[in-house]
């Protein structure tokens, strides 16, 4: 009998229901959650919708970090909900301003071994601590809350093996990006990436939780490290050494797939426009000119990131014609920076100093001039994402982000010397002030939950018909993305929770009609190609096609979080048995399904009449799955299971 993975592990200790078995359909118990503000409200209206009076988890954490910009009453109100939820309900809550969930997640909760899942796909930087750790649609992680299993399809183990250590100036982004220019952005559909060898003794948990936070790029289900000495002295200077647990694979565990990469080996790098996956060297890409540089994100604003950024920018100045933008993972870093003097020689450069929020890496502020060039140290480069639809943006490290800022255009940072000296502190400054516990279990029957004008009910799904016949109204392309089909940003984000109004922007990117063409056509179907819904676990890229009449989505195929989604909303998630029947329907073509609920009952073939004639597609979901879509949605499949519920 072969050993075991670090992930196997874990989901062996979690299991609640199936096999280690490669797709099988598994159940896990989850410790922890965490959500988000920009999907929080959703969550928290779908677990108030269960009746479930005090969470269940070990702990679960509402976190404000993305919107933060308050420009009329919308996100603060949202706020003013997501507050009181938490106290009602059980939750600890991070106030604005205490920084990026997984930034504060990984400083002040995570813990090895440990299951997590977080309404916001780059949850997985908790396996820079050695935790599983997935992203989810809201409703995965309200029914998590409530005690109820986390189920996906058992994913592969890939291996990717570390051997020597970074050369100067090249960082963890570097090699998450030398990953992704590997893998691609669906190299990791259906897998779990794990990081092995021993280059990984050389990398820092603010390092790892960089590589495990950008895997989510690649498609994978997550990504994780062992938990070992390093993992020990991470949790040690947060003050917390007693939620060590070592944990490392067995030396006779057998792995579905395995690269490896020599750190000594990996160069500066960026992902040029617009997928994270368009990676070249920076001295292959050049000395472009740049207007914007943007330090920040859940990728690369620990600690660590923002001493080296300071070091290199002490006594410089910005160029001019540049903009600097730097803004701290978590109020720990913040106060750190200013402890130790780094965060005067981040203003005297010339840097902007933003709070301690997702801001511009979702949208929130700093858009680039128009054709505007900016360099960012993000996860996501997307069109539009930056706010400004023609604007050039490239992913790159801390390092070459800072050098490029002084020098005005893309710099190889190997160009200029030595890489400037900074010291890490052996303990971080732990102040938890704002970090609200919940009313003890006797007193939140006293608590009122406050809800503003602008949180309205969310869409409800239908039981699945046994016959669809309505129009195509939206055909798209490969790699669509839950940008594309419910865009972030300044204006949008405060609607979360309103999705009416939501509705008016859906699919904007793609095809602008989209809304308007839904109503008159009442509804319908969308084809898509490759991947469809990579990106953001947002499920308000199914609850507003929903809303706005969505029957079926019919890809070539889709990405793991988003048909999770269509699922749990009750949208019919068919895939092309041949792909190249995708050209064969075009836009406002009347398609009719026949037997649908008796083919998906029993994972057989549909078929789909079109004006070009009978195509095949399938549906082939879980015994659960089924249960769901014919419920209407896992909303009214989880009430219905919970004792006293219609079944």
């Amino acid at each position: 009998m072969p050993g075991y993975t670090v992930s196997e592990k874990i989901i062996k200790s979690h299991l609640v229901s199936g096999t280690l078995e490669r797709g099988s359909d598994i159940a896990l118990r989850i410790d922890q959650t965490l959500t988000q503000d920009a999907t929080g409200t959703m969550a928290y209206l779908e677990f108030e919708s269960m009746g479930i009076p005090r969470v269940k988890t070990e702990l679960s954490v509402a976190y404000i970090d993305h919107n933060t910009l308050q420009n009329g009453f919308m996100n603060a109100d949202d706020h003013q909900y997501i507050r009181t939820c938490a106290k009602k309900y059980g939750l600890k809550f991070s106030r604005p301003g205490n920084g990026i969930c997984h930034q504060v997640h990984l400083e002040r909760f995570g813990a090895p071994g440990k299951t997590l899942i977080g309404s916001d796909s780059h949850t997985p930087t908790g396996g820079g601590l050695g935790m599983l750790a997935f992203g989810a649609g809201g409703l995965d992680v309200a029914v998590a809350m409530g005690g109820g299993a986390y189920h996906i399809t058992m994913p592969q183990i890939y291996k990717v093996e570390l051997v020597g250590a970074l050369s100067p100036w090249v960082s963890a982004k570097d090699v998450i990006l030398e990953v992704l220019k590997r893998l691609t952005v669906k190299g990791g559909v259906g897998k779990i990436i794990e990081y092995c060898g021993e280059g990984v003794k050389s990398l820092s948990v603010p390092e790892r939780g960089t590589i495990a936070n950008m895997g989510a790029e690649t498609g994978a289900s997550t990504s994780i490290f062992p938990s070992d000495v390093r993992t020990l002295e991470f949790l040690r200077a947060q003050g917390r050494e007693e939620a060590f647990v070592p944990l490392e694979p067995d030396p006779d565990a057998v792995y579905d797939g395995c690269t490896v990469i020599d750190l000594s080996t990996v160069r500066p790098a960026a992902a040029c426009p617009n997928s994270p996956d368009n990676v070249h060297s920076v001295e292959e890409i050049g000395n472009i000119k740049i207007d914007q540089v943007c330090i920040g994100s859940c990728t690369n604003s620990s600690l660590s990131d923002l001493l080296k950024v300071a070091a290199i920018l002490k006594g410089k100045t910005v160029a001019e014609g540049v903009s600097l933008s730097i803004a701290p993972g978590s109020k720990q870093v913040y106060n750190m920076l200013a402890e130790c003097g780094a965060l005067a020689d981040l203003i005297d450069s010339g840097a902007r100093i933003l709070e301690s929020a997702c801001g511009p890496c979702i949208g929130m502020g700093q858009s680039p001039q128009s054709g505007g060039v900016s360099l960012r140290t993000f996860n996501r480069n997307f069109t539009g994402r930056s706010g400004t639809a023609d604007a050039s943006v490239y992913l790159v490290s801390p390092e070459t982000a800072a050098i490029s800022a002084v020098n005005g255009c893309l710099t190889d940072p190997r160009t200029i010397g030595k890489m400037p000296r900074f010291e890490l502190p052996e303990r971080f400054h732990i102040n938890d002030n704002m970090i609200t516990d919940p009313a003890e279990e006797s007193e939140s029957g006293d608590i009122e939950v406050r809800r503003g004008p602008n949180i309205k009910p969310f869409p409800q799904g239908s039981p699945l018909a046994d016959r669809i016949e309505c129009k195509c109204i939206l055909k798209v392309g490969d790699n669509i993305t839950t940008d594309h089909i419910m865009p972030a940003g300044a204006k949008i984000l405060p609607y979360r929770s309103n999705i009416p109004y939501l509705s008016r922007f859906c699919f904007e990117v793609c095809d602008k009609d989209f809304p308007s063409r839904a109503a008159e056509c009442g509804g319908g179907i969308i084809v898509g190609g490759e991947n469809y819904g990579q990106g953001s676990s947002r499920e308000h890229a199914a609850l507003v096609p929903l809303y706005l009449g969505v029957k079926a989505v019919i890809a070539k195929s889709f990405a793991r979080i988003h048909r999770a989604n269509l699922i749990n909303a009750g949208i019919l998630p068919l895939t092309f048995v041949n792909a190249d029947d995708y050209d064969k329907i075009s836009l406002y073509d009347t398609l009719c399904i026949n037997d649908v609920r008796s083919a998906v009952l029993n994972g057989e073939n549909l078929r789909i009449s079109t004006p070009e004639g009978d195509i095949k597609i399938v549906c082939r979901v879980s015994e659960r799955d089924k249960k769901i879509l014919f419920a209407g949605g896992l909303l009214a499949y989880t009430v219905s299971e919970r004792p006293g519920g219609e079944k």
